[in-house]
């Protein structure tokens, strides 16, 4: 019933899923806001390093340019700007955490059944496929929409100067 092959894009994909999927888990597990954004960031990179197996470098370059990078590092920057209190108080496990718990594994079991038995079609060839999509995006980016994206860069700029001086008025 059950023919693996172990490929290297296999394990990969095995390596992948286990980093997004521990990444997630610990994000929500942890109390430190810092902890959690680093575990994001984790997620973010094996979201990336999935587009690579998927022959999506550009997506990949993107998640790891603008989600790892630059949301993670806005996040950090958030959370040093503003004034938070820790609490250093555990709260107890209860007993809907363990129905949670057995809740998730109940879903995983389902869902794992059930791709197990279905029959997916073959994809069919592309034919005319371009081999390098990153050269058409860009052409497409910096051709026929090449307005709305100095419109985007402006606009976070702004966002950005917008979140300084207000965190600069919260320090003073």
């Amino acid at each position: 019933m059950f023919q693996f092959n172990f490929s290297g894009e296999f394990v990969a994909f095995f390596v992948f899923s286990v980093l997004i999927i521990s990444g997630a888990v610990l994000m929500v597990s942890f109390a430190k806001v810092v902890h959690m954004v680093v575990s994001l960031a984790a997620v973010f990179i094996g979201i990336a390093g999935m587009f690579i197996l998927l022959d999506a470098e550009f997506l990949a370059f993107v998640q790891v340019l603008i989600y790892a990078g630059a949301v993670s590092i806005l996040m950090i920057f958030g959370i040093m700007m503003t004034k938070h209190q820790e609490s250093g108080e555990e709260r107890p496990r209860t007993a809907h955490e363990t129905l949670t718990a057995i809740g998730a594994l109940a879903l995983f079991g389902i869902l794992f059944y059930a791709i197990r038995q279905s029959d997916f079609p073959e994809p069919a060839p592309a034919a005319g496929q371009a081999a390098d999509n990153t050269m058409a995006i860009g052409q497409a980016l910096f051709t026929g929409y090449v307005v709305p994206f100095e419109l985007v860069s402006v606009l976070l700029t702004v966002a950005f100067i917008g979140a300084i001086v207000l965190a600069k008025k919260e320090a003073d």
